[in-house]
Protein backbone atom coordinates (compact mmCIF):
# COMPACT_ATOMS: atom_id res chain seq x y z
CA UNK A 1 0.00 0.00 0.00
CA UNK A 2 2.66 2.27 0.35
CA UNK A 3 4.89 1.61 -2.65
CA UNK A 4 5.02 3.89 -5.63
CA UNK A 5 2.11 2.03 -7.49
CA UNK A 6 -0.16 1.82 -4.56
CA UNK A 7 -3.89 3.49 -4.90
CA UNK A 8 -3.58 5.10 -1.25
CA UNK A 9 -0.97 6.75 0.30
CA UNK A 10 -0.85 6.11 3.74
CA UNK A 11 1.79 8.60 6.07
CA UNK A 12 1.33 9.01 9.84
CA UNK A 13 2.66 11.90 11.71
CA UNK A 14 2.26 12.86 15.35
CA UNK A 15 -0.64 10.42 15.83
CA UNK A 16 -2.28 11.63 12.75
CA UNK A 17 -2.84 8.92 10.32
CA UNK A 18 -2.98 11.35 6.47
CA UNK A 19 -4.15 9.04 3.75
CA UNK A 20 -4.31 9.99 0.09
CA UNK A 21 -6.22 8.64 -2.64
CA UNK A 22 -3.30 7.81 -4.98
CA UNK A 23 -4.89 7.91 -8.73
CA UNK A 24 -4.80 11.71 -9.70
CA UNK A 25 -4.46 10.53 -13.50
CA UNK A 26 -8.46 9.08 -13.09
CA UNK A 27 -9.65 11.61 -10.51
CA UNK A 28 -8.84 9.59 -7.75
CA UNK A 29 -11.80 7.30 -9.29
CA UNK A 30 -12.78 4.35 -7.16
CA UNK A 31 -11.81 0.77 -8.31
CA UNK A 32 -11.32 -2.52 -6.85
CA UNK A 33 -7.32 -1.68 -5.82
CA UNK A 34 -8.19 1.42 -4.37
CA UNK A 35 -11.16 -0.10 -2.21
CA UNK A 36 -8.82 -3.17 -1.28
CA UNK A 37 -6.07 -0.40 -0.53
CA UNK A 38 -8.17 2.06 1.31
CA UNK A 39 -9.64 -0.97 3.29
CA UNK A 40 -6.35 -1.69 4.62
CA UNK A 41 -5.62 1.47 5.10
CA UNK A 42 -8.36 1.62 8.14
CA UNK A 43 -7.12 -1.56 9.55
CA UNK A 44 -3.73 0.60 10.43
CA UNK A 45 -6.06 2.96 11.65
CA UNK A 46 -7.92 0.48 13.91
CA UNK A 47 -4.85 -1.36 15.02
CA UNK A 48 -2.70 1.24 15.72
CA UNK A 49 -3.15 2.56 19.16
CA UNK A 50 -1.04 5.94 18.53
CA UNK A 51 -3.40 6.95 16.17
CA UNK A 52 -5.73 10.04 17.17
CA UNK A 53 -7.46 10.99 13.90
CA UNK A 54 -7.44 10.31 10.27
CA UNK A 55 -7.58 12.77 7.45
CA UNK A 56 -8.68 11.19 3.92
CA UNK A 57 -7.83 13.32 0.83
CA UNK A 58 -7.04 12.83 -2.95
CA UNK A 59 -3.82 13.48 -4.31
CA UNK A 60 -3.85 16.25 -6.98
CA UNK A 61 -6.07 19.76 -7.27
CA UNK A 62 -8.50 18.45 -9.44
CA UNK A 63 -10.89 15.77 -7.11
CA UNK A 64 -10.82 14.13 -3.53
CA UNK A 65 -12.75 11.61 -5.33
CA UNK A 66 -15.13 11.79 -8.53
CA UNK A 67 -16.69 8.68 -7.75
CA UNK A 68 -16.73 4.86 -9.44
CA UNK A 69 -14.48 4.34 -12.45
CA UNK A 70 -17.09 4.25 -14.91
CA UNK A 71 -14.41 3.42 -17.44
CA UNK A 72 -13.57 0.37 -15.59
CA UNK A 73 -16.45 -0.36 -14.79
CA UNK A 74 -17.63 -0.73 -18.47
CA UNK A 75 -14.78 -2.41 -19.38
CA UNK A 76 -15.34 -5.40 -17.03
CA UNK A 77 -19.52 -5.71 -18.60
CA UNK A 78 -20.50 -4.45 -15.19
CA UNK A 79 -22.69 -2.03 -16.55
CA UNK A 80 -24.68 -4.52 -18.61
CA UNK A 81 -24.59 -7.24 -15.93
CA UNK A 82 -26.56 -6.44 -13.01
CA UNK A 83 -25.20 -8.48 -10.32
CA UNK A 84 -21.73 -7.76 -10.88
CA UNK A 85 -22.77 -3.73 -10.51
CA UNK A 86 -24.86 -4.64 -7.73
CA UNK A 87 -21.21 -6.57 -5.87
CA UNK A 88 -19.14 -3.95 -6.92
CA UNK A 89 -21.73 -1.32 -5.33
CA UNK A 90 -21.81 -3.49 -1.98
CA UNK A 91 -18.29 -3.20 -1.85
CA UNK A 92 -18.18 0.46 -1.91
CA UNK A 93 -21.09 0.38 0.71
CA UNK A 94 -18.73 -1.55 3.24
CA UNK A 95 -15.93 0.35 3.10
CA UNK A 96 -17.90 3.41 3.75
CA UNK A 97 -19.66 1.81 6.66
CA UNK A 98 -16.38 0.76 7.55
CA UNK A 99 -14.46 4.60 7.56
CA UNK A 100 -17.64 5.42 9.83
CA UNK A 101 -17.17 2.53 12.60
CA UNK A 102 -13.55 3.40 12.17
CA UNK A 103 -12.61 3.83 16.39
CA UNK A 104 -10.79 7.65 16.02
CA UNK A 105 -12.29 10.63 14.07
CA UNK A 106 -12.15 10.81 10.59
CA UNK A 107 -11.45 13.93 8.32
CA UNK A 108 -12.44 13.75 4.82
CA UNK A 109 -10.70 17.52 3.14
CA UNK A 110 -12.42 17.95 -0.16
CA UNK A 111 -10.15 19.87 -3.26
CA UNK A 112 -12.00 20.23 -6.71
CA UNK A 113 -14.88 17.12 -7.40
CA UNK A 114 -16.14 15.34 -4.90
CA UNK A 115 -19.27 13.77 -6.98
CA UNK A 116 -21.36 10.46 -6.68
CA UNK A 117 -18.96 7.66 -5.00
CA UNK A 118 -16.79 10.38 -3.75
CA UNK A 119 -19.34 12.24 -1.95
CA UNK A 120 -20.85 9.14 -0.42
CA UNK A 121 -17.20 8.58 0.92
CA UNK A 122 -16.88 12.22 2.35
CA UNK A 123 -20.44 11.79 3.92
CA UNK A 124 -19.09 8.18 5.90
CA UNK A 125 -16.33 10.59 7.31
CA UNK A 126 -16.98 12.75 10.92
CA UNK A 127 -15.96 16.23 9.91
CA UNK A 128 -15.40 17.38 6.54
CA UNK A 129 -13.20 20.38 4.96
CA UNK A 130 -13.28 22.00 1.66
CA UNK A 131 -11.63 24.74 -0.39
CA UNK A 132 -13.81 27.50 -1.67
CA UNK A 133 -13.82 25.91 -5.53
CA UNK A 134 -14.64 22.72 -4.52
CA UNK A 135 -17.54 20.92 -6.76
CA UNK A 136 -19.66 18.51 -4.65
CA UNK A 137 -22.38 16.82 -5.34
CA UNK A 138 -24.35 13.33 -6.74
CA UNK A 139 -24.16 12.68 -10.34
CA UNK A 140 -25.83 9.25 -10.08
CA UNK A 141 -29.03 10.57 -11.85
CA UNK A 142 -27.04 12.15 -14.74
CA UNK A 143 -25.78 8.76 -15.89
CA UNK A 144 -29.67 7.25 -15.16
CA UNK A 145 -28.57 5.50 -12.62
CA UNK A 146 -29.17 6.11 -8.67
CA UNK A 147 -26.40 6.32 -5.77
CA UNK A 148 -26.35 2.86 -4.22
CA UNK A 149 -23.26 3.33 -1.54
CA UNK A 150 -24.79 5.20 0.71
CA UNK A 151 -25.79 8.43 -0.53
CA UNK A 152 -29.55 8.33 -0.56
CA UNK A 153 -29.58 7.62 3.42
CA UNK A 154 -26.60 9.74 4.72
CA UNK A 155 -27.29 12.96 2.56
CA UNK A 156 -30.79 13.37 3.70
CA UNK A 157 -29.80 12.70 7.23
CA UNK A 158 -26.64 15.36 6.94
CA UNK A 159 -28.77 18.44 5.04
CA UNK A 160 -32.51 17.38 5.16
CA UNK A 161 -34.78 15.57 2.97
CA UNK A 162 -35.34 18.56 0.27
CA UNK A 163 -32.22 19.37 0.02
CA UNK A 164 -31.22 16.36 -0.40
CA UNK A 165 -33.46 15.13 -2.75
CA UNK A 166 -32.45 18.36 -5.06
CA UNK A 167 -28.65 17.16 -5.28
CA UNK A 168 -30.10 13.34 -5.86
CA UNK A 169 -32.44 14.23 -8.61
CA UNK A 170 -30.18 17.28 -10.37
CA UNK A 171 -27.23 16.76 -9.97
CA UNK A 172 -26.47 20.01 -9.21
CA UNK A 173 -23.15 20.78 -7.35
CA UNK A 174 -22.30 22.69 -4.64
CA UNK A 175 -19.10 25.12 -4.18
CA UNK A 176 -17.12 25.00 -1.03
CA UNK A 177 -19.53 27.77 1.03
CA UNK A 178 -22.23 26.73 -0.22
CA UNK A 179 -21.46 23.15 0.74
CA UNK A 180 -21.21 24.71 4.61
CA UNK A 181 -24.42 26.73 4.29
CA UNK A 182 -25.92 23.91 3.67
CA UNK A 183 -24.92 21.60 6.19
CA UNK A 184 -22.47 19.08 4.38
CA UNK A 185 -19.18 20.60 5.51
CA UNK A 186 -17.96 21.87 8.59
CA UNK A 187 -15.93 24.51 7.00
CA UNK A 188 -14.74 26.08 3.02
CA UNK A 189 -11.48 27.87 3.10
CA UNK A 190 -9.39 29.72 0.03
CA UNK A 191 -7.25 26.55 -1.54
CA UNK A 192 -4.37 27.97 -0.33
CA UNK A 193 -5.28 28.39 3.17
CA UNK A 194 -6.87 24.74 3.10
CA UNK A 195 -3.77 22.94 4.45
CA UNK A 196 -2.73 25.30 6.81
CA UNK A 197 -6.59 24.63 8.57
CA UNK A 198 -6.55 20.91 8.47
CA UNK A 199 -3.20 21.07 10.66
CA UNK A 200 -4.85 23.50 12.68
CA UNK A 201 -8.24 20.96 13.01
CA UNK A 202 -5.26 18.08 13.68
CA UNK A 203 -3.01 19.52 15.91
CA UNK A 204 -6.40 20.38 18.35
CA UNK A 205 -6.96 16.39 18.51
CA UNK A 206 -3.24 15.10 18.74
CA UNK A 207 -3.75 16.10 23.01
CA UNK A 208 -6.93 13.88 23.24
CA UNK A 209 -8.08 10.66 24.45
CA UNK A 210 -7.68 8.40 21.42
CA UNK A 211 -10.59 6.43 23.68
CA UNK A 212 -12.14 9.19 24.14
CA UNK A 213 -12.77 10.61 20.98
CA UNK A 214 -13.58 6.81 20.02
CA UNK A 215 -16.57 6.37 22.83
CA UNK A 216 -17.90 9.90 22.19
CA UNK A 217 -18.23 9.19 18.26
CA UNK A 218 -20.02 6.14 19.13
CA UNK A 219 -22.04 7.37 21.73
CA UNK A 220 -23.23 9.88 18.81
CA UNK A 221 -23.66 7.99 15.95
CA UNK A 222 -25.71 5.03 18.16
CA UNK A 223 -27.87 8.11 19.79
CA UNK A 224 -28.78 9.74 16.67
CA UNK A 225 -31.14 6.85 16.01
CA UNK A 226 -32.84 6.31 19.29
CA UNK A 227 -35.16 8.15 21.36
CA UNK A 228 -34.09 11.33 23.57
CA UNK A 229 -34.47 9.68 26.64
CA UNK A 230 -32.72 5.82 25.37
CA UNK A 231 -29.74 8.05 23.73
CA UNK A 232 -29.23 9.68 27.43
CA UNK A 233 -29.03 6.68 28.83
CA UNK A 234 -26.54 5.38 26.67
CA UNK A 235 -24.61 8.40 27.18
CA UNK A 236 -24.41 7.72 31.01
CA UNK A 237 -23.55 4.08 30.36
CA UNK A 238 -20.84 4.80 28.44
CA UNK A 239 -19.29 7.85 31.09
CA UNK A 240 -19.75 4.89 33.27
CA UNK A 241 -17.67 2.28 30.95
CA UNK A 242 -14.87 5.16 30.55
CA UNK A 243 -14.26 5.98 34.08
CA UNK A 244 -14.73 2.02 35.44
CA UNK A 245 -11.99 0.86 32.26
CA UNK A 246 -9.76 3.03 31.09
CA UNK A 247 -7.25 5.42 32.89
CA UNK A 248 -7.30 8.43 30.51
CA UNK A 249 -10.30 10.14 32.35
CA UNK A 250 -9.32 9.28 35.81
CA UNK A 251 -6.14 10.97 34.47
CA UNK A 252 -7.86 13.69 32.83
CA UNK A 253 -9.65 14.43 36.10
CA UNK A 254 -6.19 14.48 37.87
CA UNK A 255 -4.56 16.89 35.20
CA UNK A 256 -7.36 18.88 36.15
CA UNK A 257 -7.09 18.98 39.97
CA UNK A 258 -3.39 19.90 39.77
CA UNK A 259 -3.52 22.35 36.91
CA UNK A 260 -1.69 20.49 34.94
CA UNK A 261 -2.09 19.78 30.76
CA UNK A 262 -3.87 16.14 30.07
CA UNK A 263 -1.79 14.05 28.45
CA UNK A 264 -3.10 10.79 26.65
Amino acid sequence: MDNGHSTVRYVQRDSIAYITLNRPEAMNALNHALIADLDRALDRVRDDESVKAAVITGAGERAFSAGADLKALHGENMMEDAGRHLRFTAKLRDLFVKVTLTPVPVIAVIRGYALAGGLELALSCDLILCSDDAQIGDQHANRFLIAGAGGTQRLPRKIGEQRALELLFTGRRLTGPEAVAYGLALRSYPPAELDAAVEELADSLRSKSRTGLGLTKEVVRRGRELPLREALDLERLTVQEYFSCYPDAKGGVSAFNEARPSRA
